[in-house]
């Protein structure tokens, strides 16, 4: 069974839709015996990283996620906060990963906008996650925020500048672009991911 931790961050109905699609059922829970239980975990997100914190320490749910044993996959949000620190709202987050987050630098060229909303591509591979998947394919994105490259980077995308498209740390995985929306890509991804042992 597959747990989509739920907390204060949207995004987690269309991570368990997706799920659906390749075949894998999921429940989508705060119950720490539930989270503890699963075979995979999967921590997605989108909205503000201090608020969603605040949520998780409240709740005990940062101790648990650091704690984790299984496979765990974080979505956009989730890769922000298994990193040292955002500069959004000047939060510690999890510290899972040591890459910290950073607002996107102001761009010169016209087309270049923050937040990036969008379809990107992805390089310079070297995780299970992307098995099977060819240099330069494209992903769906939405984010003023992003990891800087660094010990834990395992996929790169270039917007402004370059940076961690994914990061994996052991048991620990996290892409920053949204492979739910991403098409076959996304999927080949998702299911990358659970069938990681």
């Amino acid at each position: 069974m597959v747990a989509i931790i739920k907390y204060n961050a949207g995004n987690v109905q269309s991570v368990q839709y997706a799920l659906q699609r390749i075949g894998v059922e999921s429940i989508v829970t705060d119950d720490e015996a539930a989270i503890q239980a699963a075979d995979k975990v999967i921590f997605p997100g989108v909205g503000h990283a201090n608020s969603a914190m605040q949520y998780l320490r409240e709740r005990q749910l940062d101790h648990l996620i650091i704690s984790l044993k299984q496979p765990v996959l974080g979505i956009c949000l989730g890769l922000q906060l298994m990193c040292k620190h955002s500069e959004e709202g000047n939060t510690d987050c999890l510290g899972i990963f040591d890459e910290q987050v950073k607002f996107f630098p102001t761009s010169q060229t016209a087309d270049q906008k923050i937040p990036q909303i969008g379809w990107n591509n992805i390089y310079a591979y070297h995780s299970r996650l992307f098995t099977g998947i060819s240099d330069n394919e494209f992903v769906y994105t939405v984010h003023s925020y992003y990891a800087a490259l660094g010990v834990s980077t395992v996929a790169t995308t270039d917007y402004i500048i370059p940076y961690s498209a994914a990061l994996q740390k052991g048991n620990f995985y996290a892409v920053q672009f949204h492979p739910e929306k991403s098409g076959k890509v996304g999927e080949l991804i998702l299911k990358n991911f659970i069938n990681i042992s």
